[in-house]
Parts: C-alpha cells; sequence; structure tokens
C-alpha cells in the first residue's frame, strides 16, 4: 500500500532493526516477558514452547539417557517465531465428514509469512499439537488478542479489479491467490469490477469509503495509477484545495494496495522489489505501509493528472504505440512499439527547469509559488535544447529489462501507501 510521505515506517524487509529505530545493546535490551508456556509437539517432536510479547520460541525435549549415561541439556536448541509475522490462528481439528469443524481437537495452526529470497514473501503454518481443549482453548484466546492488539492492520478493503489486465487473468489472479488469504485473516472485501476506462476514477469520486481501511487494486500500472489519482482528487475536494492554485496539496485519506495483475507491473515491481501476486497480498494483509512521492502534470496552471512517471519524446510514443497494440502478448508489443517509434525518432525543442536535490521541502514549497526564473537563489537550473526523450519518475521503476530500475536513486525498495503528491 501507498502512503504519504512522512519517512519510511517499515523494516519488514530488512535484516535487523527498523528504519529510524537504532538497535539497542543486547545488555541495555529488557528481557521479554512470557505470557503463557506449555508442552506442544512441533514437526513430531515434544517441545517446550514459550509465548512472550514479541515472539513464539521453542526447544524440542531430548529424551533422557540411561543411568550412567553423558549428562547433556534436556533442550535442544531454542527456534522462535516472531508474533508480528502471524496473520491468522486456527484450532486444528481431525476432518469429520458428518460433522465438519466439529471433529476431535488435534492442536493449534498458526497461519504465518515467511520471507524468501530476493524480497518474496509466501505464506505457511506452524501447528502446535495438544490434545487438551482447555489447554489449546487458552493459548487460543491469547494468540486471538495478540491478532487484534495489530492496530495497523485492516479489517475491510474496497477491492476495484480490472478484468482486462493481462490477457484478462485479473479476475482468476484474485479468486484463487488474493481472496483465500484475506478470508483467512479476517478481511472484510468489497469487490467492484471495473467495466471500462476511468469507471475507478468515477466510483472513487462517488462511493462512500467510510468503514473501509483502504482500496486495494487488482490489474496493471494504468489501474493503479487511475485508482491513486481519483483517491488524491478526492481528497483535495474533500479538503477544500483548489488544485490548480494551491501550492500545497494534501495527502489521500485511505492508503492504496496493489496486487499486481498487468502486464509489466512496474509499480508493484518498485515498491515490494518483486512483481509477485502472494508477496503483495502479505503486505497488504500485514498493514505494512511505504510512503511515496507522488507528481502534479500541470498545463497552463490547469492540473490535467497526478502521477508516478511521465515520458516524452521516444519514450511518450513508445508507450502510446504499444496501448493501441495491447492484442499482442507484453514482449511483441513492446518490441513492435520500440521500433516503430525508432523509425520516426526526431528531437524536441524543450525547456527544463529543476530543483536539485537537497532544496529544503519549506525551500521547494516557497520557490513553486515564482517562476523559476525569478528564483534568487540559484537553485534552479534550466536546459534548453533538442531532446529524445524526457523521462520524469518518482518511483524507482523497476522491471524485467531494468532490474535496478529506470530512476535508481528515487527511493527505497518497500510495500503499502498513502499518497503525498508534491506541486510542480
Amino acid at each position: 500500500m501507498l502512503r504519504r510521505r512522512l519517512g519510511s515506517r517499515v523494516g519488514a524487509l530488512e535484516e535487523g532493526a527498523p528504519v529510524g529505530c537504532p538497535e539497542l545493546p543486547k545488555a541495555a535490551a529488557e528481557p521479554e516477558r512470557v505470557l503463557l508456556r506449555g508442552i506442544f509437539e512441533i514437526g513430531r517432536e515434544s517441545c517446550d514452547v514459550a509465548l512472550g510479547e514479541r515472539a513464539l520460541r521453542w526447544q524440542r525435549i531430548r529424551p533422557e539417557l540411561p543411568a550412567g549415561g553423558a549428562r547433556c541439556d534436556p533442550l535442544g536448541k531454542e527456534e522462535s517465531l516472531d508474533l508480528e509475522d502471524i496473520f491468522s490462528v486456527k484450532l486444528k481439528r481431525r476432518c469429520s465428514a458428518k460433522h465438519p469443524g466439529s471433529g476431535t481437537l488435534l492442536g493449534i495452526t498458526l497461519f504465518i509469512c515467511l520471507k524468501e529470497q530476493q524480497n518474496k514473501l509466501k505464506d505457511s503454518t506452524l501447528d502446535l499439537i495438544n490434545f487438551s481443549e482447555d489447554h489449546c482453548d487458552i493459548w487460543f484466546r491469547q494468540f486471538k488478542r495478540i491478532l487484534e492488539g495489530f492496530a495497523n492492520r485492516p479489517k475491510a478493503l474496497k477491492i476495484l479489479l480490472n478484468p482486462q489486465s493481462h490477457r484478462k487473468e485479473s479476475v482468476q489472479v484474485y479468486y484463487e491467490k488474493v481472496e483465500p488469504l484475506l478470508k483467512l485473516a479476517g478481511i472484510k472485501t468489497d469487490v467492484t469490477i471495473t467495466e471500462y476506462e476511468g469507471h475507478a476514477l468515477s466510483l472513487l469520486d462517488e462511493c462512500e469509503l467510510r468503514g473501509f481501511d483502504g482500496v486495494v487494486c487488482v490489474g496493471g500500472d494504468g489501474s493503479a495509477s487511475e485508482a491513486a489519482h481519483a483517491l488524491l482528487l478526492r481528497a483535495q475536494k474533500n479538503a477544500g484545495v483548489e488544485m490548480d492554485s494551491s501550492p500545497t496539496l494534501t495527502g489521500a485519506q485511505l492508503p492504496l494496495g496493489l496486487i499486481p495483475a498487468g502486464s509489466t507491473n512496474v509499480l508493484a515491481h518498485s515498491l515490494f522489489g518483486i512483481p509477485h501476486v502472494v508477496t503483495a497480498t502479505m503486505h497488504i494483509i500485514l498493514g505494512h505501509i511505504q510512503s511515496v512521492d507522488v507528481c502534479t502534470f500541470s498545463s497552463a496552471g490547469k492540473l490535467l493528472r497526478f502521477g508516478f512517471s511521465a515520458m516524452f519524446g521516444f519514450g511518450g510514443r513508445t508507450l502510446a504505440l504499444a496501448e493501441k497494440y495491447r492484442w499482442m502478448s507484453p514482449s511483441q508489443r513492446r518490441d513492435f512499439a520500440v521500433i516503430k517509434a525508432l523509425a520516426k525518432l526526431k528531437p524536441e525543442d524543450c525547456k527544463i527547469s529543476f530543483l536539485l536535490a537537497g532544496c529544503s521541502q519549506d525551500e521547494q514549497e516557497r520557490k513553486a509559488q515564482r517562476s523559476p526564473e525569478s528564483d534568487c537563489g540559484g537553485h534552479w537550473q534550466t536546459i534548453r535544447g533538442q531532446f529524445l526523450n524526457i523521462s520524469i519518475m518518482a518511483i524507482p521503476c523497476l522491471c524485467s529489462v531494468a532490474p535496478r530500475g529506470l530512476a535508481p536513486d528515487t527511493s527505497s525498495i518497500f510495500p503499502l501507501w498513502r499518497l503525498t503528491p508534491l506541486k510542480k
């Protein structure tokens, strides 16, 4: 999901301490309070299990040796699971065809999120086996209280599903891969299948969003950009902001989540480091929030659109051509559009004015109210000449042909978002 830029709050994909939170020396760290302790079978081995305030820890119980045997520690190596990686808990029962859901109790199943290589996440389970109804009920209730304590996790989401994305596979992607995980996490959803270009824009302008914790777009880059534009327009309208004259705009009230189901998925790749459906879904379920910059594009003082990137010249013509041939596969469409645009390649006369990185945000807002030429501080730079292509990017724009991104220094890779536009 996207959230307005207030500084990064998520360290979910990093090793070590979260961003902005210096790691305490081990000697200064307070000992973790144990909430519950008991015996469970994990992986067919009896374990001493302790539920703390931040983690679940367990050690295998080694059998006692016969008299005269070598003495050793009765407990094996400690293993642990961070509680923030648990997204659901259920009582595990033996299946019964006649009485589903009421079979013999076997224990507790924890549904967890695991990190794989290259920022990829997957869902998994951890079974705590114990046949005692009373014992499991106490632990189950404690796990439920812990999960309810994660206030940042969404309880209800508005889903916008573009059925035309990537060979019309987005509907199947959502109902087979995304919806089961959202249901498992106990998240209520309201799904709207968009019917035409601009449908999400009109829908998010009119629909009631109170009661939702976020909006999730299932589709490609175009669908996500339209939803972001709509949420920001709604925010300006609700705040009474004059978009064509105000230098300071307000961020969207709700986070926007993205499930990559398009052809290129540049936005998802830039946010999560990988265009992977389950990874995106897990970030949304766990409430991970990432600040993302958004640009405003204006002409003659009138706002045209909010967006993450734009291309003029060769890049813009290539993208426009590719849109006309969506019946082709993504790679064929891209190659065809590039070749056709190259055949008519010509430079454009342009003047580009920009602020150097390093200006404070307050300086930028003050200077944004004046023309570049009138800036006496010398921070504005102007370039005039003929250009084959001009790219404006507020995100790294990672993709298969640019693994590090077309603009790798724009921001760090992280998940979930609320949007803050940058007034030009």
